[in-house]
Parts: C-alpha cells; structure tokens; sequence
C-alpha cells in the first residue's frame, strides 16, 4: 500500500468518526445537560492527550498574551460552542437531519472567510455556498414529523457549524507555530475551563444517571476526540490540504448512515436531496482544485536520475 492510499484510508476513518458523533450527540441529549456533557468530554479527552505530549516528548509552546486570548476564543467557539449547540439541537432534531447541516462546514467556512476576511469569492465559491444553502433548506422545510424534525433544532446545528467555522478562521490568527498535538492538548484543557462554570448552573448532579449517555460521552472523548485527531494528522501528513478537504465530505455520509443504521431513524426523499446538495457543492469546491494540481504536477520535468 502507498503512502498516498494509506493517507486516504486514515483521512477517511477520521471523517468516518466525526459522523459518529453525531450519533454520540444524540444519545448525550437524551441524559445529559450540554455544558455538563461537554466538560466531561473534554476532562476524559485532557489527561491522554498529555500522555500522548510525554510520550512523543512533543514541546509546550511559548505564546505571548494575544496568542491566549485567541486560543480561549478558539476553544469557546470549537470546543464549547459547537458540542453545546450539536447537543441541544439534537434534542429536538434526528441525527439524519444534523448529518446534512455537518456537511455545510467546508462551504460555510469558505462563507465566513468573505465575510469577516473580505475575500472576494468566485463563481464556483459563490456555486457552492447557494447548493449547500439550498441542500439546508431541503431539510428545514421539509413536512414535519413532530419532535423528529424541528426547524429550531436544525439552527442550533446551523450554529454548531458556524462555530466550528469559527474555529477554524479563529486558529489562523495565532501567530505562535504550535504543533498539532500541543494545540489539541490546549484546546482540551481550555474547552474544559471554559465548560465547567455554565456546567455548575445545570446541576448535574440533580440530573439522573443516565448509563447510555455517560458511555456515549466516554466514546466521544476518546475515540473521534483523541483516535480521530491521531488519524485525520497521519493522513493529511501523507497528501495534499486540498486532497484532505475532500474527505471532510465523508462525515454528513457516514452520520445519515449510522443514523439510519443504529437508531433505525427513516432516511427520506428529502434528507437524500439535501446531503447530494451538500456534497456536490463540497466537492465542486476541491476537485477542480485537485486536478489541477495534479497537472501542474505531471507537468513539472523529473528529477536527473530518478525514472
């Protein structure tokens, strides 16, 4: 198997694990307070991440006072705001329907780089945000069907999108270079700060324990959280960035799929159009790009010596 192969299959179990959580969301709802929810995630996620930094000696980093203010909005907005709002939409929505928006965040993130960046879109970026925005609305306006679809729902997933959107614009402004595996540890232990006082005015202990919903936080923590963020750098560490946006398509596919495949939720006529909406406007974005690429590449004459 070649590098390149071995890039895709981690890129693809990485995104395959971020549609389940997704799944994990859903029955975190059923038991647990967001911010409650999300704090435990993040203290379990804490202590094997700093495992991981003693064992592959990976250093600190040294960042001044701007660098931690924006890594506290970083983690606010990633870490808390989009667990908080997945959660609580999934308390009122399917997870089929929470797929379809999760698969708006590469066009999304591409929106709030226009907006807040100023950067000028073209034709094919202005293409793809309308038919993720149209893929959206295929959900959001679809018949009802009680407490299983809720347009307020659909919002508060909308807004976990734009926080992880956030996050990823947010994390450009860093100005301090910060290993993969430094800056997941401090997004963990940040985003756990930044949890626990709103978790206190739940009163969690109030909450009755739930078995299913604690499991359900303990699989989120250390599978999508800390195996996930393993795979995803090992197999964008073997391709190209614009190769590795592709596979984000992956994860609305795999979320409609486990949801349809472990909570026996109806995958419909309407979510079906939405998430082919989703996709072809994620991929328009990047094949282009790819091909491309990949001429440019064929194009540039080998190496003396190498065949």
């Amino acid at each position: 198997m070649s590098e390149k192969v071995r890039g895709y299959l981690y890129l693809s179990l990485a995104m395959i694990l971020v549609g389940s959580t997704v799944i994990a969301s859903k029955i975190i709802a059923t038991g647990l307070p967001p911010f409650s929810a999300t704090a435990l995630r993040f203290a379990l996620a804490l202590p094997l991440f700093l495992v991981l930094m003693r064992l592959t000696r990976t250093a600190w980093p040294k960042l001044g006072r701007r660098d931690w203010l924006i890594l506290v909005a970083q983690a606010g907005a990633g870490g808390v705001g989009y667990t908080t709002l997945l959660i609580a939409g999934l308390s009122l929505t399917s997870a089929t329907d929470a797929g379809v928006v999760i698969g708006t965040l590469p066009v999304v993130s591409a929106a709030i780089a226009i907006l807040l960046l100023g950067e000028r879109p073209d034709r094919r970026m202005l293409a793809a945000i309308a038919l993720a925005g149209f893929g959206v609305l295929t959900i959001v306006f679809k018949p009802g069907d009680g407490a299983a679809h809720s347009p307020l729902g659909i919002a508060l997933i909308f807004g976990a999108v734009v926080c992880e959107g956030l996050f990823i614009l947010i994390n450009k402004r860093v100005r301090t270079e910060i290993s993969p595996l430094a800056l997941s540890t401090l997004m963990a232990g940040l985003g756990f700060a930044v949890a626990f006082v709103p978790a206190l005015f739940e009163t969690p202990w109030d909450t009755p324990l739930e078995t299913g919903a604690i499991t359900a936080v303990l699989y989120y923590a250390l599978v999508p959280t800390v195996a996930g963020f393993l795979l995803w750098y090992a197999g964008a560490a073997r391709v190209s960035g614009t190769e590795a946006s592709v596979f984000t398509a992956l994860a609305p596919v795999s979320a409609v799929a486990f949801a349809f495949l472990l909570l026996g939720e109806p995958v419909g006529l309407f979510q079906m159009a939405g998430i082919g909406c989703v996709l072809a406007a994620v991929l328009g974005l990047s094949l282009p790009q790819i091909v491309s690429n990949r001429r440019t590449a064929s194009a540039l004459p080998r190496p003396v010596g190498k065949v």
